[in-house]
């Protein structure tokens, strides 16, 4: 046994070491054909990137097309584009096996092209031009959540006041997130990103509450009556408004009583020889181009005196005439002094200094003040019904004894073309030239929108179809008014008119009566209103016109301006100056 034992370990000796013997050659080898295999792989990459020149020369890279892939062709390149943009959102609910049908309703659906123009071709090298599709925003969403809020609220006045049930419940909370995300959204775009999952709360919540409450007759009911109360709310914050809207309009900011004080006071700190204007000689030529205004606004008379001015061909023949109350008098004196006019000429005179106004004249523009304001209903009315300045116009044979004609313009008017062409216009026995204002809306306005017809005088002297016209700029033959005696027409039909209501307040009812028959009609271009009251006036309408007119209650000095005007009164006035700095006046 022992010789056996012996035996045995020389042999397994041996066999371990022809094992090693056999497989360190076959790992040798595998070992060494893998590094070989990477080698090459290796190399021949080398070679590639070898081949490879990075550039930015467009002219280079134009070069690929000349490689051998003249047989590779590009897909076509459809662009669809979607002629429906209710919606913001994309549809995202289209399967894998739908897409085919979609598009092929889409290729259907496109306008049919010929030639060459009916594929999208790309060349390499060239620029893509991509066409932006432009998409309105919508405010679909937002109304169709109002329109829950509204159903909700149905909904929840059927409940009892004191309901707690939980329909109730959930309908109050989805009432709150409703309104939450709709509170200041005007379009889809404003919504949050929780929107989406309000809405289908909301939804869910009104399909049980119509389970609950489905009497049709007394929804229905419900609706018309918060339907009502809607419209009586709106009609109030309506009337409300057109209140602040004109208790705005009656009121001047900080900066004009700053610049009124400003200039009276340095007014007085003159010497008596420096209060006085230059050229006072041509006052009274009358063969000169006279412009009268009527105002108690520095800063709207200069921009009307400096437009005037600026757009005329012959600024030597213009000669204007301010006429100001006395408590603004040394303000309109200052500011004249300080800006003077240039070639043309320019006087201010003091209503309350008019000796040589007839005593009737006084005492019924005095008298006219004095009725308004002890009215019970005058708190309503605008100012300019009861200012004598708005009366003045028609006194202007008087204020005026030695000239033939005039053209009054209205302290909110600017000037944008040469008016020398109305002093040669042939009025044809007429007394004053207007432009119709009839025709400026889709409802005609005529004479019996402001005179009371029902008065049998007023309906036996006056057609009512008569077309109506406007002040503002108006051209008048002064010695045609003198023959006709007008003024006394006037005088005649104020005093009718304190004994019953003959017409609406304000001075335009008052020039319809006195100037009947008597006008010369202009073309419209002469004189363009509403730019104080209507936004839509076009930029080419008023840009053609000679004189633009602020008329309503948004002048252009005031905040409540409409912005998009306010640059054609402005660029008159120079903010520069050293006054409009102190007072903060600014465009």
């Amino acid at each position: 046994m022992h010789w056996k034992h012996r035996l045995k370990r020389p042999r397994v000796i041996i066999v371990a070491l022809l094992a090693v013997s056999v497989l360190a050659p076959v790992l040798f080898l595998s070992h060494r054909i893998n590094y070989f295999s990477n080698l090459s792989v290796r190399k021949e990459l080398a070679e590639e990137f070898s081949n490879i020149r990075f550039t930015t020369d467009s002219h280079r890279l134009n070069a690929i097309q000349q490689e051998g892939v003249n047989d590779v062709k590009e897909p076509k390149r459809l662009i669809y584009k979607d002629e429906n943009n209710s919606s913001r959102f994309p549809d995202r609910g289209l399967s894998a096996h739908g897409s085919n049908h979609h598009d092929k309703d889409l290729r259907e659906n496109l306008p049919a092209k010929t030639g060459k123009q009916n594929q999208t071709t790309w060349q390499p090298g060239a620029r893509r031009e991509q066409t932006p599709i432009s998409r309105q925003p919508t405010d679909e969403r937002v109304r169709l959540m109002k329109d829950q809020l509204i159903r909700a609220k149905a909904y929840m006045s059927f409940a009892p006041p004191t309901s707690n049930s939980h329909l109730v419940k959930e309908l109050r909370l989805r009432i709150r997130q409703v309104e939450r995300v709709v509170d200041t959204a005007t379009k889809d775009s404003d919504l949050p990103r929780s929107a989406m999952k309000r809405m289908r709360a909301m939804d869910a919540a009104l399909v049980k509450a119509a389970a609950v409450y489905h009497d049709c007759p007394s929804m229905a009911t419900r609706l018309r009556a918060m339907a009502f109360n809607s419209e009586e709310q709106v009609r109030a914050h309506m009337k409300q408004t057109s209140h602040l809207i004109k208790l705005a309009a009656g009121t001047l900011s900080k900066g004009f009583h700053c610049l009124s004080m400003q200039l009276t006071t340095n007014y007085f700190t003159l010497h008596e020889h420096q209060q006085k204007l230059p050229n006072r000689q041509k006052l009274l030529q009358h063969d000169l181009y006279h412009f009268a205004v009527f105002s108690d606004n520095v800063l709207a008379c200069g921009v009307v005196v400096n437009s005037t001015i600026s757009t005329s061909m012959n600024p030597e023949k213009i000669v204007f005439h301010v006429v100001t109350d006395a408590m603004n008098y040394p303000a309109m004196m200052m500011w004249f002094l300080l800006n003077p006019p240039g070639k043309a000429t320019i006087e201010v005179l003091n209503i309350d200094e008019l000796k040589w106004l007839p005593t009737g004249a006084h005492t019924l523009l005095q008298q006219l003040e004095k009725d308004y304001s002890s009215s019970s209903i005058s708190r309503n009315r605008n100012p300019k019904y009861v200012s004598p300045l708005n009366h003045l116009r028609f006194f202007l044979p008087e204020l005026f004894p030695a000239l033939h004609k005039i053209i009054l313009l209205d302290h909110d008017v600017v000037v944008q073309r040469d008016l020398s062409r109305l002093w040669r216009l042939n009025m044809h026995g007429k007394v004053i030239g207007v432009v119709e204002t009839c025709g400026d809306s889709e409802s005609p306005r005529h004479l019996d929108t402001l005179l009371n017809f029902s008065d049998p005088l007023v309906a036996s002297s006056f057609n009512s179809n008569t077309c109506l016209w406007a002040f503002g700029m108006n051209i008048f033959d002064l010695r045609e008014w003198r023959r006709q005696n007008l003024t006394a027409v006037y005088h005649k039909w104020q005093e009718l008119s304190k004994r019953r209501q003959l017409w609406k307040l304000g001075s335009l009812p008052v020039g319809l009566v006195t100037f009947y028959n008597l006008t010369t009609v202009l073309n419209h271009r002469w004189h363009v209103l509403g730019l104080g009251y209507d936004s839509s006036k076009s930029r080419e309408e008023i840009e053609r016109a000679a004189v633009i007119h602020y008329d309503g209650n948004m002048k252009p000095w005031l905040d409540i301006g409409i912005p998009k005007f306010k640059g054609y009164w402005s660029k008159f006035l120079n903010y520069d100056q050293p006054y409009l700095q102190q007072c903060n006046i600014h465009e």
